[in-house]
Formats: structure tokens, C-alpha cells, sequence
């Protein structure tokens, strides 16, 4: 017999995302406010089966940290590509993209935008049930 061990998340959920810019739900757990020597934030953000952000780009760039989970990724004009714990994604500054959750399972990473003096998020339209459902580059 096998015994399955259920590991808890390593952080908790946190608040939930702001109804304007996210989709479904998703919880966001700031962990590193803004940072005015290092100049980054650090966060965690789960986002429930569906669930995803709005179009949106970074001044100073972002990086991903999947920790659990299958989700999506996807910069404007680049085919969708399906995100897996333990998968890194570099996003440059300006990149317009959106990120969140496969549509049958939930999604956990850590976002650590960089290079905040330059401005942190600029949020722009929905993504679309065309653009969400679109099929995805596997890794």
C-alpha cells in the first residue's frame, strides 16, 4: 500500500486578486514589498482552474517561478505555452503578456517583478475566451 503524503502550500493564499484585473480567482501574497535598494517585489500568486491575470506589461521585467501546478504563459503575438512546477519564465521589460491557471488545474507561482524603479505593472485588456482556450505549446 502506498501512502500519499499531502504537502500544504508553502505560503498562504492571500488576498484575493482584484475583480478589473484578474479573471476567475486568484490570490495574491505579497512576500517582499517593493524594495528601494534592491528594487524588486516578490509575490505569490495562486490562481484557480480557469483563473488567469489581464493583458499586461512590466517596466522592469518579471520572473516566473512555477511552484505547483499546470498553467499558461503567453506574450503578445507568441503562441500559448502551457507552464509546470518548476518551470522559469523570463519575461523582458515592456513585454506585454498574461499568465494563470490550465483550465482543469489550479496554478501557484512566484512573481518577482524587477527593476521596479522603472514602474512595476501596467494592466491592460482582458485576455479572451479565444485568446484563453487557443491551442497550447506543451514543454
Amino acid at each position: 500500500m502506498t501512502i500519499t503524503k499531502i504537502q500544504p502550500p508553502i505560503f498562504p493564499k492571500g488576498g484575493k486578486g482584484p475583480a478589473e484585473n484578474f479573471t476567475g480567482n486568484a490570490w495574491v501574497k505579497l512576500l517582499v514589498p517593493n524594495d528601494e535598494m534592491l528594487h524588486c517585489q516578490v509575490s505569490n500568486v495562486v490562481f484557480e482552474p480557469g483563473a488567469r491575470n489581464n493583458w499586461h506589461a512590466h517596466p522592469g521585467g518579471q520572473i516566473l517561478i512555477v511552484t505547483d501546478g499546470i498553467g499558461y504563459f503567453q506574450e503578445r503575438g507568441q503562441p500559448l505555452r502551457i507552464i509546470k512546477q518548476g518551470e522559469v519564465v523570463h519575461i523582458p521589460p515592456d513585454v506585454e503578456h498574461w499568465h494563470g491557471a490550465s483550465p482543469d488545474n489550479e496554478c501557484t507561482h512566484i512573481a518577482i517583478n524587477t527593476n521596479t524603479q522603472n514602474g512595476i505593472v501596467l494592466w491592460l485588456e482582458r485576455v479572451t475566451e479565444k485568446e484563453y482556450s487557443q491551442p497550447a505549446n506543451g514543454n
